[in-house]
């Protein structure tokens, strides 16, 4: 039995679909081991011993490494030994879909909306100047139209009223975000200015990219370095290090609070246009396609993934029940906050937005 063990082991470090013994006192019981690419995001969820076991109960291990969304696509270009892919949002999993030669429409288990995240005393700054604006619930709006009239105009925080009282508070206004060309976060945060720049309407045409690229490059440029995935802008937020405002995931906050873990004065933004991050399961093969249809379908799942900080599709009120007496304060129904969602503009021309952002002439 060692020695069956120790094969198994080994092929499993090999990749690909392989199967491993239950230690359940079941002999000859088995699961698959489903290898795949889950944005960083997802980490903490896939290694939660209670989301292994309800896996392992249905008969899977999941075994993924990390990877920023834009670049999952290049990492797998065969999909060789791969049988799934899982970014955040749906416009790279189209890309590794066209890469894998995939028809079938991919599966959204989960979403989170992209929010600004912000300490209360930079948010009451905001306030006081039409920038945000908070309701008696004690909900946060982050007022986009004026936000991108700032980038334009090359407003600066000392211009504000109230910023005088935050000395820390210096230089150009804008908000920190992930590299757009490895990261879905960022890349969502351009889709999200170009909708305002052009009008609000999706970029479709040339046109729309023309109107939108001078902004989207300043606001690139300002940043400077840009991190390759969401947990380090977001990280270093929470260690008071650089940028006031940062594009954030909803449930990398919420996710802290449900841990119990303090988050001090942070302010939740939810601006009042925002783009929400479909977690989107590209599968490859007939183990990724039972993984997928588990996270969408499986109650068990579904209630971890809320206590995550994620939103199930198939239980929309499971994330506003966790959430209720949380601190920062989270909105329950994003409807009701009357957050609004443009669509993502098509592939072909998110990837020509993102080029004009880093001032690239692809």
């Amino acid at each position: 039995m060692r020695r069956a063990l120790g094969v198994l082991a080994a092929l499993a470090l090999l990749g690909g679909v392989t199967y491993a013994l239950i230690p359940d006192g079941k002999p000859g019981a088995k699961r698959a081991t489903v290898v795949g690419l889950i944005g960083s995001e997802k980490r903490a969820f896939f290694e939660n011993p209670d989301v292994k076991a309800e896996l392992a109960k249905q008969g899977l291990e999941v075994r993924a490494d990390s990877a920023g969304s834009w670049t999952m696509s290049e990492q797998a270009k065969d999909g060789s030994g791969l049988d799934f892919a899982f970014p955040a949002s749906t416009a790279p999993a189209r890309a590794i879909q066209a890469n894998w030669g995939l028809q079938d429409s991919p599966l959204v288990p989960f979403y989170s909306p992209l929010v600004v995240v912000a300490h209360e005393p930079v948010a009451q700054v905001l306030r006081q100047n039409n920038l945000a604006t908070v309701d008696d619930s004690k909900v946060w709006t982050f007022r986009m139209d004026d936000y991108v009239a700032a980038l334009k105009a090359g407003r600066q925080w000392p211009d504000l009223a109230g910023s005088s009282a935050h000395p820390e508070l210096g230089g150009p206004i804008f908000v920190t975000t992930t590299d757009p060309e490895s990261s879905s976060s960022g890349a969502m945060y351009v889709a999200l200015l170009s909708y305002i720049l052009n009008n609000r309407q999706v970029v479709s045409d040339q046109a729309g990219i023309d109107a939108s690229k001078d902004v989207l490059r300043s606001a690139t440029a300002m940043q400077g370095g840009q991190k390759s995935s969401s947990d380090e802008p977001f990280k270093d937020f929470g260690a008071g290090v650089g940028n006031p405002l940062v594009f954030a995931y909803e449930s990398q906050v919420a996710e802290l609070a449900l841990r119990g873990q303090s988050t001090g004065d942070m302010v939740v933004l939810y601006p009042d246009t925002t783009i929400y991050s479909d977690h989107t399961v590209v599968a490859r093969t007939e183990n990724g396609r039972k993984l997928a249809g588990l996270l969408q379908d499986d109650e068990v799942l579904r209630r971890l993934e809320a206590r995550f900080g994620f939103r199930p599709q198939a239980s929309p009120g499971a994330f506003a029940e966790l959430m209720k007496d949380k601190k920062p304060v989270f909105a329950p129904d994003l409807t009701a906050a009357k957050v609004k969602q443009p669509t993502v503009p098509s592939l072909d021309n998110l990837t020509k937005l993102i080029a004009a952002a880093k001032g690239s002439k692809k």
